[in-house]
């Protein structure tokens, strides 16, 4: 059963039960306390609802671009190469020829892919595609965000993450993140853990659009923290401009608090928030949790947007973005465009590739809102 589907185990009641013959009452983040537990976390590493049934045969190489052509091509033989029996672990070479045993007299050659590139030129489709066309039955294959992969590790601890994962063919992680160096480290020290088991390894990440050079940079200080494996993957650019917005109108402006409230008490299965309170329960609800939050909903209405107040506040949205995005979930807004959520340092900080990753996928997410709001 699909996370957006099924209901948070252990989550509270989200709003009073519907009148027979009205409409239902709006649902509310704000009254949920969904609690998840490990097994769920494992389960739900598989591609989200949004990737579900992406293949490379449905992604639109741009022909100004083509190095998106030539990194379909190169994911399908990494693939294919992972067809037939897995090697590693006890007494075998690894993908990467670090387990025990004799070397082989040819090396295999790079068993890892690591796809860098801008916002919306389709990372994840391709990293989604690569996952399904893999040989391998899906309790074999795990695909998860970085967040998702640090938050399996303090659920389960990390021998435990080493054991549950070191059976698998291929490890996907999407949104790879260089911003916090002990959670880096953390996961630098599992991969290396899960290589020697033979798992093959595939990532993505982030660069500032129009930041051409910094991708260089990006996938060199990934490489780097993978400690000791970096000539084992082969690092693909692809470049491109964001394809939500290729060829589409502007984002809606954001609509009146009565207009969001009377889509919120009109459509089925749709919360209802002031942002401000969200923001505030965001903070006692651990991220790992955001996407349980979801559950079950259609769309999600925010009345009274405005910018973040601070950083830690700021990192948070950017998760239930993600996960908004990942299962499909339409924002309907008032107050302030998602282009002002985060002020002008945050958007110059660190933690950038992050902010302007979460406007863009809000604003896609608000452009499938539109249709919620009746027109005269």
């Amino acid at each position: 059963m699909s996370p957006s589907s099924s209901a948070a185990s252990g989550s509270t009641p989200s709003g009073p039960t519907p009148i027979a013959g009205a409409a239902a009452a709006p649902l509310s983040l704000c009254a949920r306390e969904p609690h998840v537990p490990a097994e769920r976390l494992v389960a739900e590493m598989v591609p989200p609802p949004r990737f579900d049934s992406v293949r490379f045969s449905t992604y639109i190489p741009d022909p100004n671009q083509p190095s998106q052509s030539e990194a379909v091509r190169v994911l399908e033989g990494f693939a294919t190469g992972l067809g037939g029996e897995r090697q590693g672990g006890t007494g075998r070479r690894g993908f990467f020829g670090l387990g025990r045993g004799r070397a082989p007299k040819t090396p295999a050659g790079p068993r890892g892919v690591y796809l860098d590139g801008g916002y919306g030129v389709g990372k994840t489709h391709l990293l989604a595609s690569l996952w399904h066309a893999t040989p391998a039955e899906p309790s074999r294959k795990a695909f998860g965000t970085f967040v998702e992969l640090t938050n399996l590790v303090g659920a389960l601890g990390f021998q435990q993450t080493v054991s549950t994962l070191s059976g698998h063919r291929l490890l996907c992680i999407d949104e790879f993140e260089l911003d916090d160096p002990g959670d880096t480290v953390l996961v630098s020290s599992l991969l290396g853990r899960l290589v020697e088991a033979g798992v093959a390894l595939a990532a993505t990440s982030n660069t500032l659009p129009g930041k051409l050079g910094e991708g260089r940079f990006a996938a060199a200080d990934f490489l780097r923290e993978i400690q000791g494996l970096s000539a084992h993957f082969r690092a693909l650019r692809i470049d491109g401009e964001d394809y939500r917005h290729r060829g589409l109108p502007e984002a809606p402006a954001p609509y009146s608090d009565e207009q969001v409230t009377r889509a919120a008490q009109t459509a089925e299965g749709t919360s209802l928030d002031a942002f401000p309170a969200l923001l505030d329960h965001l903070a006692r609800v651990h991220p790992s949790r955001y996407g349980a939050l979801t559950d079950g909903l259609t769309a999600v209405c925010l009345t009274g947007v405005r910018p973040v107040p601070d950083q830690s506040t700021a990192l948070r949205l950017v998760v239930l973005a993600d996960r908004l995005y990942d299962r499909e979930v339409p924002v309907l807004a008032s107050g302030l465009p998602f282009d002002r959520l985060f002020s002008e340092e945050m958007l110059k900080g660190g933690y950038r590739k992050k902010y302007f990753r979460a406007i863009s996928r809000l604003t896609a997410l608000a452009r499938d809102a539109a249709r919620l709001v009746e027109t005269p």
